[in-house]
């Protein structure tokens, strides 16, 4: 399985071609259940209770680009089915990466401006229902990075991922996980645990 693993890993780096692309928006209005930016109403339940007061958000996409999911697919075709799905989770762990440095890099920016800076929240978790991406992807300039949505409201290239994160000064930080535990910027002033590992830059 490791040797499989290392091919796999070797094979994807060779294959893999990270892009991101954010638009930061002002927070025009907001209640218990949704907020309001770019003329678009994002409907989150409990959004004001995870996230607190947030005066702006950042709507973004993240993606690998669509070569390995090509060869993944040829593998499959010519059932080299344990390379396929080994490959294939090379893939979704590499598209993971790329986008909590992504939200690592808008914590910065939040630190940079004196702003509290929220995780990330995709629709799709949790409570916020996947249709939604539709009104997401009027905000965020996917088309930049040549990721799509279809009618299901399904990425193209499926190794992508959306996210909103919201920003200000009563902002709450950290309301499900300890996002600080991974967190690669040593000198964040709203820091609550200690770093156990920088996520790979």
């Amino acid at each position: 399985m490791l040797a499989l693993f290392d091919e796999a890993l070797a094979l994807g780096r060779t294959l893999i071609a990270p892009r991101a692309a954010v638009r930061w928006l002002d927070v025009t209005d907001r209640s218990r259940d949704a907020l309001i930016a770019g003329g678009v109403t994002l409907t989150i339940p409990d959004i004001e209770r995870l996230w607190g007061r947030v005066d702006r958000v950042a709507a973004g996409v993240c993606t690998i680009g669509e070569a390995l999911e090509r060869r993944v697919s040829a593998l499959w075709d010519a059932r080299e089915l344990p390379l396929a799905v080994m490959l294939d989770s090379v893939g979704s762990g590499a598209v993971e990466s790329l986008a909590e440095y992504v939200n690592d890099a808008l914590c910065r920016d939040g630190v940079r401006l004196g702003v509290k800076v929220t995780n990330r929240i995709s629709p799709g978790y949790g409570t916020w229902d996947v249709a939604e991406q539709s009104r997401l992807f009027r905000l965020c300039p996917a088309s930049m990075v040549d990721v799509s949505l279809n009618d299901a409201c399904f990425m193209l290239p499926a190794k992508s991922i959306s996210l909103l994160i919201g920003a200000g000064l009563d902002a709450r930080v950290d309301h499900y996980f300890s996002q600080c535990a991974r967190c690669w910027m040593a000198e964040c002033a709203y820091r609550r645990v200690p770093a156990r590992r920088p996520v790979h830059r």
